[in-house]
């Protein structure tokens, strides 16, 4: 008779922001739950909570996630964590959290037996860039692709489409503007680069996750809008 195997147990980093509170929302739609826990630098607010609950995922409160305790063992790896420099306040604080937290977290998930690994980048993203946004986020590519992960799914999406006051972070008054400019204009957009709702990026990742391909995978817009269809 074929073995039943376990579900695998996810670790997600970045449960607050669009992407993550997304697939927090996926994961609740699981029909099998398996253990899940969020990597969280506050302790959870009452809709964070919520959506945690409803995921069944465990929240591990960590201020400083360059100081990770030993994580519990864990099959995937999925990474949303991101600022923007005028949120952190300067460009090493914007590093500190886009590329040093980022590899941190896939570091330790690594060590703790993660094969499978998601991670959310950028549009341009190089270390060849002139522009430093897109260059720390070529260099976290680099950093989590020498981690030695079975199965590696880097997204690059466009500007992501999402409340994000909802959710209590800082509205970002340029991503704002640039979807309503953009909006009408949606048909004459290429794919590749057009906006993105959070919901279609985390669906994609998480069904990246669960197929497992080998290798280093990379997914623009236009791809993710594809596997993240409903």
């Amino acid at each position: 008779m074929p073995t039943t195997l376990p579900p695998r147990r996810l670790l997600l980093a970045g449960a607050s922001g669009l992407i993550g509170r997304s697939a927090l929302a996926l994961l609740a739609e699981r029909p099998t739950p398996g253990p899940a826990w969020a990597l969280l630098r506050r302790p959870a607010d009452k809709r964070l909570a919520e959506a945690l609950l409803r995921a069944q995922a465990q929240a591990m409160v960590v201020p400083d996630l360059l100081a990770l305790p030993r994580l519990p063992p864990v099959d995937d790896v999925f990474i949303a964590l991101g600022t923007t420099i005028q949120v952190a306040g300067s460009e090493a604080a914007f590093r500190q959290v886009d590329l040093d937290a980022v590899r941190a977290v896939a570091s330790a998930a690594r060590a703790a037996g993660a094969t499978r690994l998601a991670v959310v980048s950028a549009l341009g993203a190089s270390t060849h860039s002139t522009v430093f946004y897109n260059r720390v986020k070529g260099e976290m590519e680099e950093a989590v692709s020498a981690l030695g992960f079975d199965s590696l799914t880097i997204a690059r999406p466009s500007l992501l489409a999402g409340d994000r006051a909802a959710l209590g972070q800082p509205v970002r008054l340029g991503e704002r503007w640039a979807l309503r400019l953009t909006r009408p204009l949606q048909a004459l957009i290429p794919a590749s680069v057009r906006p993105i709702e959070a919901r279609r990026v985390a669906l994609a990742l998480l069904r990246a996750l669960a197929s497992g391909a080998p290798g280093r995978v990379i997914l623009d817009s236009a791809a993710l809008a594809r596997q993240g269809a409903d």
